[in-house]
C-alpha cells in the first residue's frame, strides 16, 4: 500500500489568483485618488464663478437701492412743496371768501362810516370847524413856516405814518420834508425815527438816541425811502410811546408828526391823554414840543374818505397849539 501524499493548502495557482486580486484593488484605489483633485478643482472653479456673479448682482442691487433712495427723497421734497402750495392756496381762498363776504356788507359798513364821521364832526369846536374852511398853505408858505419853527430843541423825534396811502401816494414828499426838517437843525445831540405805531426804524437803537452824524443822517434818508411797517393810520400810539420813552427834564425834545389821516374814535380823548403825558412845568412849558406836517393825500384821491384827512388836520392843529409846536398843511402842489 502506497503512502498518502500530503495535499498543500496554498498552491501556486491559488497564490497567483490572490495576488492578482490585490493588485486589481490597488490599481482601482490609485485611479480613484488621481481623479479626485480634478473633480474638486472643477467644483472650486464653479463656486468661484457663482460667488463672482452673486457679488456683481449685489453691487447692482446696492446701486439701484441708492438711486431709489435719492428718488424717494426727491419725491418727499416735491410732496412737501405741494403741501405748502396747497396751504397757500387755502389761505388765498379764505382771503377771497372774506373779501366776498365783506363786499356783501359794504353798504352797511358805508353807513357806519358816515355815522362815525357825522359824530366826529359834532365833536369839533368852533375853532376846529373854521379849519375846514381854510385854504391849504402853499409850498412857499411851508418853507417859511418850517424855517420859523423854534429850533432850540437838542433832540428831535420823527413820528411817520407808514400806512399804504402814505407810502403809495406821498412817500417822495415825506422823504423831502424830513430832509428839510433835518436841514434846519445843523447839529443836535440825538435823533430818533418811529412810525405812528411806535415801531423804530432802526431796531438796534430802540429806546436809545441815534447819534447825529452826517453818515447817520444819510442812513436815515436811505432807509426811509423803502421803509414799510404796519400802521393803523393814527399817530396817537407813536406820540405816546415817544413821550413815555424819551422824556427827560434835562433834555429839550421836539416831535415831528408826518401823516395824512386820523382813524381813532375821539379827538378830545387824544388831547386829554397827551395833556396828561406832557403836562406843563412850573414855567408853563411842556415836556416836549409837538410839530406836525399834514399831507393832502385824502383830499387828492377821488376814492378816499376825506373825513379822516380833516380829522388828522384838526387833531394835529390842536395838539401843536397845546404843546408849543406848529402845524403845517401841505397842498397838492407841494407834494
Amino acid at each position: 500500500m502506497k503512502p498518502r501524499r500530503n495535499i498543500e493548502t496554498f498552491s501556486l495557482s491559488f497564490l497567483d489568483c490572490v495576488c492578482c486580486g490585490f493588485g486589481a484593488l490597488i490599481l482601482l484605489l490609485v485611479l480613484s485618488k488621481t481623479a479626485e483633485p480634478i473633480i474638486f478643482e472643477e467644483y472650486t472653479e464653479n463656486l468661484v464663478s457663482v460667488v463672482s456673479k452673486l457679488q456683481e448682482e449685489l453691487f447692482e442691487i446696492r446701486g439701484e437701492t441708492h438711486i431709489l433712495n435719492r428718488e424717494l427723497v426727491s419725491k418727499k421734497e416735491q410732496v412737501a412743496k405741494e403741501i405748502e402750495k396747497v396751504a397757500l392756496l387755502q389761505g388765498d381762498l379764505s382771503s377771497i371768501l372774506g373779501q366776498y363776504s365783506a363786499s356783501k356788507d359794504s353798504s352797511t359798513i358805508q353807513n357806519k362810516i358816515e355815522q362815525q364821521l357825522a359824530a366826529a364832526k359834532q365833536e369839533l369846536s368852533e375853532e376846529m370847524r373854521r379849519l375846514q374852511q381854510q385854504e391849504p398853505v402853499s409850498s412857499s408858505e411851508l418853507d417859511d413856516t418850517v424855517g420859523g419853527i423854534p429850533v432850540d430843541s437838542e433832540y428831535i423825534i420823527f413820528i411817520i405814518d407808514t400806512s399804504g396811502s402814505m407810502f403809495n401816494h406821498g412817500w417822495g414828499s415825506v422823504v423831502q420834508k424830513l430832509s428839510e426838517v433835518l436841514d434846519i437843525y445843523p447839529k443836535v445831540k440825538g435823533i430818533q425815527v418811529m412810525n405812528d405805531m411806535g415801531e423804530y426804524m432802526f431796531t438796534q437803537y430802540a429806546g436809545k438816541w441815534i447819534p447825529d452824524t452826517p453818515a447817520r443822517r444819510n442812513a436815515i434818508i436811505k432807509r426811509l425811502r423803502k421803509w414799510q411797517a404796519f400802521s393803523n393810520s393814527s399817530p396817537v400810539e407813536g406820540i405816546n410811546a415817544a413821550i413815555n420813552t424819551f422824556y427827560s427834564k434835562n433834555k429839550k425834545i421836539s416831535l415831528y408828526v408826518f401823516g395824512d389821516e386820523f382813524t381813532g374814535p375821539s379827538i378830545q380823548s387824544v388831547l386829554r391823554e397827551v395833556n396828561r403825558l406832557n403836562p406843563k412845568n412850573k414855567k408853563g412849558n411842556r415836556r416836549v414840543r409837538i410839530h406836525a406836517v399834514g399831507f393832502p393825500i385824502q383830499f387828492s384821491r377821488p376814492d378816499s374818505e376825506q373825513g379822516t384827512g380833516v380829522r388828522f388836520a384838526t387833531l394835529m392843529r390842536a395838539l401843536c397849539e397845546q404843546n408849543g409846536g406848529t402845524f403845517v398843511g401841505l397842498n397838492s402842489h407841494s407834494r
